[in-house]
């Protein structure tokens, strides 16, 4: 059975796997291989594999006024599985390991999936609001 491989992008395919899992969850928010060139410099950026299979990414926005943002995304024939709670886990610990005294996440609205993955965790809806493109965006804190 294949082993699930976690590793930070390093290349453009590796970042151009980060930014298919990101469009892919938020296409609201589509991102250019040149947006994710210059994200990977301000965050903690990681891929997930199932084998040679892409199964999701994580972000970790590191503490900002001791709140860091840990999102986790898996791709939805890969839910259900256990690996958005391992690049949670790792995101949580990266973020603590940074200072991080709140832990946020934000979810789009229609990611039902990923909304309930995060109340599941103990995150509580903080704020919400609506951008250009009519979707609602939920900020959720960890209890």
């Amino acid at each position: 059975m294949p082993m699930l491989r976690i590793e930070e992008p390093h290349d453009d395919a590796t970042l151009g796997d980060w930014r298919y899992v990101h469009n892919e969850i938020v296409p609201a928010d589509p991102l250019s291989l040149d947006d994710v060139r210059e994200r990977v410099t301000r965050h903690h950026l990681e891929v997930a594999y199932l084998g040679g299979v892409l199964v999701g990414c994580s972000t970790v926005r590191p503490p900002k006024d001791g709140t860091a943002v840990v999102i986790a995304r898996v791709l939805p024939a890969h839910l259900g599985q256990g690996f958005g709670e391992r690049l949670y886990e790792r995101g949580l610990e990266r973020a603590r390991r940074l200072g991080a005294e709140v832990i946020e996440t934000i979810v789009l609205g229609t990611n039902t999936d990923g909304l309930e993955f995060a109340c599941k965790r103990g995150f509580v809806e903080v704020d919400r609001y609506v951008a250009d493109v009519d979707e609602t965006w939920h900020t959720l804190r960890l209890a």
